[in-house]
């Protein structure tokens, strides 16, 4: 009978700390504002080669006082800014979330489709068709979708960037606005009617001030450039540059050079477009009042300016040295600004990247590292070629794009003709072509379960009603793209591999070499913020990141 007594009691004893810690856990601090940077087109290995020349408040500041996971990966294919942006605030892949590229051929339509596109909304901000866009692609709820339905949509979410789909995916269905920025002629923050009517006060007294005209100035090397050891020579035939300026070198006068380069236009493909994007995030804080209320509020910035850079110039390219050390205290100037408007320990960052990039194959040739170029367009015009010898009919192939080969289904149909077969036939042409790796086609792909591999890559990034019927895929350092600058989408680690960190309310200090995967950071978030997870997440939190 005693040591009954003792077991209920303990029982006892048990499930009262169980609801305790339920209730404090229910009853926990969340942050007031959580951050979500994403940094386009940045390796993890720009961490490292940067990082004695970075000072202590920016990218050191979040990984000597944050969390920071050195193995994160995309895993799957395409690795691309789209994709990308949906993936790391859905915390799931293509797959699911449906933004399977920039843009996509329409098996509806009949033609190619951009990401973001909504020729059901109006402009805001401007009269061109660059306002015209909104999230209504994106299958699935973002992090900030759910936080505006757990806070009965009191909680805000205000998404910003140069690019209209880095602030559009990133913001989700409910965001109370998104902004991007249309250069050309007119050099201001734009939106949508999906969002408003008419731009708020402080946006239009934004664009209003001078502070877009004065970046019209000298870029130069922050520091004097023999210092700039971690990248390549200045003057190199790996870089594309700027029109009207005859190499690529330091300094580029934008006062001059904007006349070739389609005014405002040019301000993106520099390191003040990040700094631009800050001051404009600096004024949405101030403007939107974020941080202020009993609700956590959203803020996505995404710095489009470093997938230009790295575009035009290179991974290798003293630019890009120059954009990261210039990005260091971009970033230092928000997180002050952060400790001032929010409070130290009342906010929460992450910052990640929407994917890497490869060397400029060029250059690696030129030091004996297998790469090259794929002429995309000659195999094409072979492969369709190729099949109308055996059928008879160019009509059996409707589209290429993406590396994807899109069948015409219906002349298939009407002419009896096997799909398997066809499909088959592709992938054999495509695999005894010079620089293709692989080729997977629609049957393989909707009946095999590829756990690993290049095969589990393509299989997540391929939704079943958007994909085309064959993808291939080609050899490491291998792209279709000029032979100057840089570029990505491919499934190997130079653009997998980015940087994830951690930084402020919740989060331990650490790091972890687990490998993580960008379905990670959704679910990771949820959990900071005791809300339910993004409705076709498929990530696993990163516990030991939650304080």
């Amino acid at each position: 009978m005693i040591y009954r007594l003792i077991i209920i009691t303990f029982l006892c004893f048990l499930t009262a700390n169980a609801q305790q810690k339920f209730e404090n856990d229910g009853k926990k601090i969340k942050p007031k504002l959580v951050v979500g940077i994403v940094v386009d087109q940045m390796r993890y290995d720009y961490l490292t080669r940067f990082y004695e020349r970075f000072g202590e408040g920016g990218f050191k500041r979040m990984i000597r006082d944050g969390f920071s996971c050195k193995n994160h990966h995309f895993d799957y294919i395409p690795t691309t800014t789209a994709p990308g942006h949906a993936s790391i605030f859905t915390g799931t892949t293509p797959q699911n979330h449906g933004i399977i590229g920039n843009s996509w051929y329409d098996k509806i339509s009949k033609q190619n489709v951009y990401c973001v596109e909504d020729n059901t909304v109006s402009p805001v901000g401007t009269s061109s068709s660059e306002g015209k866009m909104s999230p209504t692609k994106l299958k699935v709820t973002t992090i900030a979708d759910q936080n505006r339905l757990h806070t009965q949509m009191q909680g805000k979410t205000i998404s910003i960037a140069i690019k209209d789909r880095g602030a559009i995916l990133a913001g989700g269905h409910t965001a109370n606005a998104a902004y991007w920025f249309r250069g050309k002629g007119q050099g201001n923050w734009i939106s949508s009617s999906y969002y408003m009517t008419r731009l708020p006060k402080w946006v239009a007294d934004f664009n209003e001030s001078n502070i877009i005209d004065s970046y019209f100035r000298d870029w130069d090397t922050l520091y004097e450039i023999d210092s700039y050891t971690a990248s390549g020579n200045d003057n190199t035939h790996f870089e594309r540059g700027f029109k009207g300026k005859e190499k690529a070198v330091f300094p580029y006068n934008l006062q001059q050079l904007k006349e070739f380069n389609s005014q405002y236009d040019i301000i993106k493909h520099t390191p003040y477009g990040n700094s631009l994007t800050v001051d404009f995030a600096i004024a949405a804080i101030a403007g939107e009042k974020l941080g202020e209320n009993n609700y956590t509020d959203f803020l996505t910035i995404s710095f489009s300016s470093t997938d230009y850079i790295g575009h035009n110039f290179g991974v290798n390219s003293k630019e890009i040295e120059d954009t990261y050390l210039r990005l260091d205290q971009d970033i230092e100037r928000l997180l002050l600004i952060l400790d001032k408007k929010v409070g130290q320990d009342k906010y929460t960052v992450f910052l990640t990247s929407d994917h890497g990039a490869t060397q400029v194959p060029q250059y690696l040739q030129s030091i004996k590292i297998p790469a090259g170029y794929f002429k995309e367009a000659t195999v094409h015009l072979e492969l369709k070629n190729h099949i109308k010898s055996f059928y008879k009919t160019d009509s059996i192939i409707e589209s290429i794009s993406q590396s994807q080969v899109f069948l015409n289904h219906k002349t298939i149909k009407n002419n009896t003709l096997d799909s398997k077969e066809i499909q088959n036939k592709i992938a054999y042409f495509l695999l005894q072509t010079n620089r293709v790796d692989k080729v997977y086609t629609r049957i393989q792909l909707e009946n095999s379960n590829f756990s690993s591999g290049t095969g589990s890559l393509i299989q997540k990034g391929f939704n079943s009603t958007r994909s085309g019927d064959v993808c291939y895929v080609l050899d490491p350092g291998v792209i279709a793209y000029a032979k100057t600058g840089s570029t990505h989408g491919s499934g190997y680690n130079y653009d997998t591999h980015v940087p994830l960190l951690f930084y402020g309310s919740g989060i331990k200090q650490g790091a972890t070499i687990k490998r993580t995967t960008v379905a990670d950071i959704a679910p990771t978030i949820t959990t900071l913020l005791n809300i339910a997870l993004p409705n076709g997440a498929t990530g696993n939190s990163i516990n030991e990141i939650v304080d």
